[in-house]
């Protein structure tokens, strides 16, 4: 079960059954719109705060996963989410309309990946028949909280990123056709220093790298076996920083299998800075745009690598530096 130092191996192939996949209105627009299930056209949703629309997110996404495996919330054993809103509120709030037994976790924007690892490892072990984990966000929940309030147009630097109104929820069973989760790496925490927060993309890289090198060691692979790896939000300077790091350490050669999900959601005309972020894009872009790919036949092997940067506020207001962190999942076609 345990291989190396940090990866799970599964031997009884948790699977990815069905996904729920829901945006706002500026992901509407964006490169992969035909890969989500549902979007809304404000950023309100019927709600009179958007946290309350946030937990909406999460509610629809649930639904939608649950509806498309034609499996009753009664059946599901548990549901682990989290999100970036102080105390994951709108994960809980959503545990609450589900009444499904609830597993809330705090991984920042590692937390689609840090879900999938663990429901992989309940399921694998015998511990359910059926989880339900994802993660999402709120731009506006999420802008207010950690940075400034969107009405207040703080200017923002080219480094910063635009965090992703959406949620991906993916239903997990085991020993079915489809795609399966294989191994989770869990990563380490890594702090090099940087404290600015309007760089999140530079403050993950390093972890990503660490994350990678670890589980590429633990399994005995090259990253080669993968047609994709996938980083979860670098952006375009934590991309590019990663990569580099990785072509240096000789890991990784080919810059075209090289894939960021914050680099994939948008157009290149949107004004999203470096890129996207928050923890509803890995889980968007995952259980949207690749899981659809593997479903084409495009990518056979997929590697996400989901980063998180673990600041808070107060932290920030302490003049902390940004504690990363990133987990990766392998999901290979059955």
């Amino acid at each position: 079960m345990i291989q190396g130092k940090q990866t799970w191996v599964f031997n009884n192939k948790p699977t990815i059954l069905s996904t729920g996949v829901v945006g706002g209105p500026f992901e509407a627009e964006g490169a992969i719109q035909e890969d989500f299930d549902k979007f809304y056209d404000d950023l309100w949703f019927g709600q009179d705060s958007y946290e309350k629309a946030h937990r909406v997110l999460y509610e629809d996404a649930c639904s939608i996963a649950l509806n498309k495996a034609g499996i009753q919330k009664d059946q599901v054993h548990f549901y682990i989410a989290g999100d970036l809103i102080n105390q994951i509120t709108p994960s809980s709030f959503s545990a609450r309309t589900l009444a499904v037994p609830y597993i809330g976790l705090f991984g920042a924007c590692s937390t689609s990946m840090e879900g999938l690892a663990l429901s992989s490892l309940i399921i694998d072990n015998g511990g359910a028949d059926y989880i339900l984990t994802g993660a999402a966000s709120h731009n506006s929940a999420v802008e207010k909280q950690f940075r400034y309030p969107t009405e207040y147009g703080g200017q923002k630097p080219p480094t910063s990123q635009w965090t992703v109104t959406g949620a991906g929820v993916a239903l997990i069973g085991k020993n079915a056709i489809g795609p399966q989760i294989t191994s989770a790496t869990i990563g380490k925490v890594i702090d090099m220093g940087l404290s600015d927060p309007f760089n999140m993309g530079g403050a993950m890289a390093p972890a990503a790298v660490d994350t990678i090198e670890a589980h590429l060691r633990d399994r005995g692979i090259s990253a080669s076996y993968y047609d994709v790896i996938a980083t979860g939000d670098l952006g375009k300077i934590g991309r590019r920083v990663s990569y580099d790091l990785l072509n240096e350490h000789g890991v990784l050669q080919d810059d075209g299998m090289y894939k960021d999900c914050g680099l994939i959601i948008y157009k290149q005309d949107q004004p999203v800075f470096s890129g996207a972020s928050g923890a509803g894009c890995s889980a968007t872009v995952t259980y949207g745009h690749l899981l659809n790919q593997m479903k084409q036949g495009t990518i056979k092997k997929l590697l996400v690598v989901a980063t998180g940067a673990l600041l808070s506020p107060l932290s920030f207001q302490q003049k902390e530096t940004i504690p990363c962190i990133a987990h990766a999942v392998s999901i290979e076609m059955s």
